[in-house]
């Protein structure tokens, strides 16, 4: 496992593209910033971490054998390995599509991948994840952040809890590249936020029920409504409400 540990960066996803770009780097290798200054999230929203308490990485990964249009797999992948981390320490974890990490209806962990085409082929991504552990004061706006801390009641390694994440990602990953989808998808779906039921969602349209049919290889979030509408959506074009 090469773990490359960095004091303070702007940010982990970009320090280790310019860093694949610079040298040759083995697949699954992994930058870790003590402190990260201008973290990201998705949505273009920035990503608060407190210096020391927190895991704020990003992994080199070469997909280049997945399909364009089943991209989404490897965000299945990642998110399913993060979550595989904090299911050895506390029960109720979900993930919210696309890629965000619940505990209830608190947001525990971000994932951002990054990606760089050659031709038709993904050459290059890098999974930046921010996990909250020991932060037990959020400053910013972000409407409900929660640590592991303030869950269980007591601090946690942070540098333990690093690798066991790298590892069960860089597994769940060459699950995917072994062929094994569909696990990765059945895993996927049975763990998403708001997999059962009838639930408020909002598009350009106004607010409305639905409940989630699949989540498909191309990303889309595929919901049928309480009036029995099937409805596809892209990222940023439906809301959670």
């Amino acid at each position: 496992m090469n773990i490359i540990h960095v004091e303070t960066l702007a940010s982990t996803n970009s320090y280790l593209k310019e860093l694949a770009h610079k040298q040759v780097l083995e697949e699954g290798t992994a930058v870790v910033a003590n402190n990260q200054t201008e973290g990201r999230g998705q949505r273009g929203n920035s990503w608060e971490s407190e210096a020391g308490k927190n895991i704020a990485c990003s992994i080199l990964l070469c997909p280049s054998f997945l399909p364009v249009q089943r991209f989404f797999l490897l965000s299945e992948a990642i998110a399913l390995g993060v979550k595989e981390t904090l299911d050895a320490y506390i029960g109720g974890i979900t993930l919210k599509w696309p890629n965000d990490v619940y505990y209830g209806e608190r947001k525990l962990a971000g994932i951002l991948i990054e990606n760089e085409l050659t031709g038709n082929e993904y050459s290059l991504s890098v999974a930046g994840i921010g996990l909250n552990i020991n932060q037990e004061r959020f400053l910013s706006n972000a409407p409900n952040p929660v640590s592991l801390k303030q869950i269980t009641g007591r601090e946690h390694d942070t540098e333990t809890l690093l690798r066991e994440m790298v590892e069960n990602i860089l597994c769940c990953y060459e699950r995917l590249k072994a062929g094994d989808t569909e696990h990765i998808i059945r895993m996927y779906h049975d763990a998403l936020y708001r997999k059962t039921g009838f639930h408020r969602y909002e598009d350009n349209e106004g607010i409305f029920y639905a409940c989630i049919d699949r989540v498909s290889d191309d990303g889309l979030l595929h919901l049928v409504t309480d009036r029995n509408e099937e409805r596809s959506y892209a990222f940023k074009s439906v809301r959670f409400v």
